[in-house]
């Protein structure tokens, strides 16, 4: 049942719950890794700040990087080891803070000065064998090592310091783009990877690899496109391995260090939207493995989508909670998805702790697609975003706009979530950016209570022609061709998925960006097979806005010379920006895992011009998890627009505190004790929907 969006809406926690209150665990006062703790669950055991005192927290101090510019974010959660927190900036230096203080005690820049922007970094590392200590981080291509105590490159990792994440793939490095953005957890004495790869051709391939922390050489490696022999192989075309790329785990990864089991969720094969090239279900791509740690060897595996062309990527680290059935807990690993889904699963065997179901799905429009006839969903819990764009939800904000809106919205395809794209455009619903993103999910060892903030946003996914062209061509047509399916044709993108192109000569000299065009960045594949002739014509289009001539490079034509792509990456808005839907267009929902019900959900985040309206609790776009706490808490910030940080009673959703901080707080908190003060930090870094960009920690605590 979904909640209307102007009533606050509570569901009673059932008595027996209370009843069966858990004892409350021990050992979560600290917060050295990312998640927190070893199972990632975002709980804290300290309770200094609570219900009833936690309306009186004040800043007790904020460090600003300097780092923001325009567009700029910052995603990173802060570690805290030994009174020092470990964070990244928007230009991704690595800065280590007194964490009573936030005194700036030492910064590393990985692009010496030569780099001008940053991407993104969602946070770093920590290993120490008791002698000595280092942080690991990623910048572009390079995995890094740093002495935790001097923020100096270890010289005995790697090259001087560095790894090139693009070597060891069996590929030419110079055909694809490797990255880094979620800290990998640390196994014994290795570093296990998560890596982002391109999401259209060509891209690097997901291999999970784990790293010597010591000399940065590779220990072990699970290939997410098997190769001939290997298990899952029959599920792509022959050879598919040499060329294709994506199945890769970018949102992170837990590990039961107790059983040795490491838990890996993984994302789409390359291209994410035309799939013509890799008939198949598409095994190991949008799957949750469970491997060893020491050695990487499958245990058991869950897809959670075959051969997928919606973008359904895993989009966070799972959570290892317990859940009782019979009077007894057991162990269990839970991933929450973009489509609004939570899949429970037992930890040794892979056992579905909910019943599934196996739905028929529709063949596809598009020529040369084919996909599986059938997919899988839970049927419990419940949906924690609605999963139909239908008639009656389109908006009534105003009435120009709900006229617009369900002209297009009568033109394109619905339906559910494997509704296929097609030429005339479909509605994805919750979009690509879910339901759950990156931000990741907590769980409260005391309730059995799983939270998790969604986004409700439709996208419209359209498959049109490719229009990859060779030869003597213009610097505009080169950009279509090649940039404008991203970046769109008029260069404003999809922030923030897809930045603008507009207003480069603010961030980038021309050498720069023709270095960025060559080897790619993030999910943005290199460009270096066209020429440097057409680099340089583009950089300057692009720069400059000079519309000239270059021959593009021949080249053969490949198995990823695709006939389709899609036009874009589209939200579904109104006339005025906003989404299409009526609101809730954000939720936050506490979800009670003994019964597989809702415990209570409500709107997230709000548009201030809308809310200066009189139009309150529309929820909003959110990005960044929150953490709950012995002391009854869930700590939050997330919300795009409204640039809250904000506290509710863990066990109702009430609102107990908020704040404003210098910019919106896309990023997840992190919670720590120094000489018997508690602190709750977060990063401002802002940037997304339009809002302006930050560069500031801010961490509370009572006066």
């Amino acid at each position: 049942m979904r909640l209307p969006f102007t009533v606050f809406t509570v569901f009673a926690l059932s008595t027996a719950l209370l009843a069966q209150k858990r004892t409350a665990p021990s050992g979560y006062d600290t917060w050295d890794r990312f998640g927190g703790s070893p199972d990632n669950i975002h709980y804290s055991s300290l309770k200094q700040i609570h219900r009833g005192n936690v309306a009186n927290l004040k800043v007790a101090w904020s460090f600003d990087t300097g780092d923001a510019f325009q567009g700029s974010e910052m995603q990173c959660q802060p570690i805290v080891v030994d009174g020092v927190l470990y964070a990244t900036t928007p230009k991704l230096r690595v800065i280590a803070l007194d964490a009573a203080s936030g005194k700036l005690l030492w910064s590393f820049d990985p692009w010496d000065g030569k780099q001008q922007s940053g991407r993104r970094s969602r946070g770093l590392s920590y290993w120490s064998d008791g002698k000595q200590s280092r942080i690991f981080g990623s910048a572009g291509i390079y995995l890094f090592s740093l002495n935790a105590k001097t923020g100096q490159l270890d010289d005995g990792f790697g090259n001087q310091g560095r790894v090139d994440l693009r070597e060891g793939l069996g590929r030419a490095v110079d055909r694809f783009n490797i990255s880094s953005t979620t800290p990998g957890p640390i196994y014994k004495d290795m570093l296990i990877v998560p890596t982002l790869t391109g999401e259209a051709h060509p891209s690097g391939p997901g291999d999970i690899r784990a790293y010597d922390v010591r000399t940065g050489k590779i220990r072990w490696s699970f290939r997410t496109i098997p190769r001939p022999g290997e298990f899952g192989y029959d599920t792509w075309p022959k050879d598919t391995w040499q060329h294709s790329g994506g199945a890769n785990n970018w949102a992170g990864m837990t590990i039961d260090y107790k059983r040795g089991l490491l838990f890996a969720p993984t994302g789409s094969a390359a291209s994410d939207f035309y799939g013509a090239d890799r008939h198949g279900d598409n095994l190991f791509a949008n799957t949750l493995l469970c491997l060893r740690a020491d050695t990487g060897e499958r245990v058991w595996h869950f897809q959670a989508v075959k051969h997928d062309i919606w973008d359904r990527d895993f989009p966070t680290a799972p959570v290892l909670v317990t859940v009782r059935r019979g009077g007894k807990l057991i162990d269990a690993v839970a991933q929450a998805t973009k489509s609004g889904h939570v899949f429970v699963f037992e930890r040794e065997t892979g056992k579905s702790l909910f019943p599934l179901e196996t739905r028929k799905v529709p063949p596809s429009p598009v020529d040369g697609e084919l996909l599986a006839t059938t997919q899988v969903l839970p049927l419990a819990p419940p949906p924690f975003s609605r999963q139909q764009f239908t008639e009656d939800m389109v908006t009534d904000r105003t009435p120009d706009a709900h006229r617009i809106v369900l002209e297009r919205w009568r033109a394109v395809r619905k339906g559910d979530q494997f509704t296929p794209s097609s030429f005339e455009g479909t509605i994805v619903f919750p979009g690509f950016d879910g339901g759950a993103e990156w931000g990741g999910q907590a769980f409260d060892p005391e309730t059995g209570l799983f939270y998790v903030n969604a986004n409700e946003m439709p996208w419209i996914l359209r498959i049109v022609p490719a229009r990859v062209s060779r030869g003597v061509m213009s610097t505009q047509r080169i950009y279509v061709s090649r940039c404008a399916s991203c970046h769109r044709e008029d260069r404003k993108g999809s922030p923030p998925q897809f930045p603008s192109l507009v207003d480069l000569e603010k961030k980038f000299t021309q050498t720069q960006l023709e270095e960025v065009i060559r080897k790619g960045t993030g999910r943005m594949p290199g460009f270096a097979s066209i020429g440097d002739a057409p680099i340089a014509a583009l950089s300057r289009y692009l720069l400059k806005q000079e519309d000239t001539q270059a021959q593009v490079a021949e080249a053969p034509k490949g198995p990823t010379d695709l006939k389709y792509t899609m036009d874009g990456y589209n939200k579904f808005l109104d006339p005025d920006g906003y989404p299409a839907v009526k609101p809730p267009w954000g939720t936050l929902t506490a979800i009670d895992f003994d019964t597989g019900k809702f415990a209570w959900q409500i709107p997230f985040g709000e548009h201030p011009a809308l809310a200066a309206q009189g139009l309150k609790n529309t929820g909003s776009e959110n990005y960044g998890g929150g953490i709950v706490t012995a002391g009854g808490l869930f700590f939050i910030a997330a919300t795009n627009l409204d640039r809250k940080f904000r506290a509710f009673d863990k066990l109702t959703g009430k609102l107990l505190w908020e704040t404003t901080l210098p910019a919106s707080g896309n990023a997840t908190p992190a919670m720590y004790q120094i000489n018997g003060k508690q602190y709750v930090v977060v990063g401002a870094g802002g940037g997304k929907s339009g809002a302006p960009s930050g560069g500031a920690y801010v961490a509370f605590a009572l006066p």
